[in-house]
């Protein structure tokens, strides 16, 4: 197979072809290592080719799931496989070798997936942006002097060069939405406990967190969900069952919706003009499709959701540092970690278990608040980001003048302010490149349904994307 042919399929398209034996899934290999060794010196997001190990996978024998034969990259950070040797973005992580799969790791081999390298992220997942100081920073394929997004940066811009048709990603405060919104993808993040978490997690990140996957189309999106939804033995929560296949839901147009249009949140930035404009066209365009827009304001304190937010996210990286450090032996320090990490250690060390409950009853206040407003709507409707897409030494971890609030209030409260209230909730949520900003690169609205409803959210995206195709837009960086 071609180089060409190869980034023109999605996922399920080149399952099709390995399925009647028009490529076989060591040609996908091939081809997607080959895509990788000419953008990756450019891109700089794939941190190991490991084409031994998929090569490896495909002599055992890939299973005949609904991706078999597909290439696939895993973030450094989260989901891991056996002999998966992971920095997490820090010098202080470098070098761990993992010695089991997670289950969604297996789920994903059994789903056909072929893992051929692994993917760059920032220090311990906590930027929007992919710039650590241990790979050098992830430059969109968009524009090269962009950024990426983060924390699944390297995952976002695989797929969105081509280099694969999907990658894992997490999302914990917009990980997998954020990246998603840079690169002109798919991007969902599940409702909380709706992927596995188990061996080693059971609530990821105070439950803030999910595991999951960018993609390039909405039924790759819908198929992959398919393959790996559902409980693991001794889960802690789970999501309720879909009520039919995502797949299929992503098949049909939705009947007519109650959408609230969100163009502002408590403590957050406005919008800038033109991504005004574009929410507007993205109400029009739904109003057009049938559905009814209304305008929604939620109130709830923003102080509350910041305090308690950043409190949930510094003792889980400080756990995560206390563990690394263990491992590897390194000691916490500027020489090892970043300067902000280091200032979320310090505070998260700072912290007593009476504030952490007391952050949960917090976090408890704003689901509520959400929640109740949402009983009056099958989606809201947002921004993704609240302005342009930042340029690469915006967003810098490595920052000296920046708290633990300082450095919040800089990724969240003035960029993408619209993305962790839906951590919060639980609630899913989904990314989708409807538009291309002025300066070229995309530009994304996200779509949030009631908790545990994906399936109305894929058949709505599903019907956007034939509204309004983006499979033809192509990066100047593509395979």
């Amino acid at each position: 197979m071609n180089f060409t042919e190869y980034s023109h399929y999605d996922g399920l398209g080149l399952a099709e072809l390995v399925r009647h034996k028009e490529v076989s899934p060591r040609e996908l290999v091939d081809s997607a290592l080959d895509a990788v060794a000419r953008l990756n010196p450019k891109i700089n997001c794939v941190v190991q080719i490991l084409r031994e190990h998929a090569l490896a996978e495909i002599k055992s024998g890939v299973p005949h799931g609904p991706f078999r034969g597909v290439p696939f990259l895993v973030k450094e950070f989260g989901m891991h496989f056996r002999g998966m040797i992971s920095s997490h973005g820090s010098r202080l992580g470098a070098g761990i070798e993992y010695a089991h799969d997670t289950e969604l790791m297996r789920r994903c081999r059994a789903a056909g997936l072929v893992t051929i390298g692994t993917t760059t992220t920032p220090e311990l997942a906590f930027n929007a942006n992919t710039e650590a100081l241990i790979y050098g920073p992830t430059r969109n394929p968009w524009q090269l002097e962009y950024s990426v997004g983060g924390s699944s940066g390297g995952a976002g811009a695989a797929v969105g060069s081509g280099m694969v048709p999907m990658a894992h990603a997490n999302d914990g405060g917009g990980s997998i939405r954020i990246p998603a919104a840079c690169n002109g993808l798919v991007g969902m993040k599940p409702t909380r406990g709706r992927t596995p978490t188990g061996p080693d997690s059971g609530i990821f990140l105070w439950g803030l967190a999910i595991e999951f996957a960018a993609t390039r189309s909405v039924r790759d999106s819908a198929a992959l969900l398919d393959a790996v939804a559902g409980p693991d033995d001794g889960y802690f929560y789970t999501a309720p069952p879909p009520r039919r296949s995502f797949l299929a839901a992503a098949m049909t147009p939705p009947d007519k919706l109650r959408i609230g249009v969100v163009d502002r949140l408590p403590g957050g930035s406005a919008i800038s003009r033109e991504i005004k404009s574009r929410l507007l066209d993205t109400q029009k365009l739904l109003e057009d499709l049938g559905h009814v827009c209304t305008p929604v304001r939620f109130d709830y304190s923003a102080e509350m959701f910041n305090e308690s937010t950043i409190r949930l996210w510094a003792v889980t990286l400080g756990y995560y540092m206390e563990h690394f450090a263990a491992r590897t032996g390194r000691t916490i320090g500027p020489k090892t970690t970043e300067a902000v990490t280091l200032e979320v250690y310090r505070y998260g060390k700072s912290l007593k278990a009476l504030q952490m409950e007391e952050a949960m009853g917090m976090q408890n206040v704003i689901s509520r608040a959400v929640g109740a407003v949402m009983c009056d709507y099958d989606v809201l409707l947002s921004p993704v980001l609240c302005r342009d897409v930042a340029k690469l030494g915006e967003l810098d971890q490595n920052a000296k003048d920046l708290d633990m609030l300082g450095w919040w209030n800089h990724i969240i409260q003035h960029y993408a302010v619209f993305t962790p209230l839906f951590n919060t909730t639980g609630q899913p949520a989904v990314a989708l490149p409807l538009w291309q900003a002025k300066s070229g690169l995309p530009l994304s609205m996200q779509f949030v349904g009631r908790l545990g409803d994906e399936e109305t959210l894929y058949s709505l995206a599903g019907q956007l994307e034939h509204a309004l195709p983006w499979a033809g837009r192509r990066a100047p960086n593509f395979a």
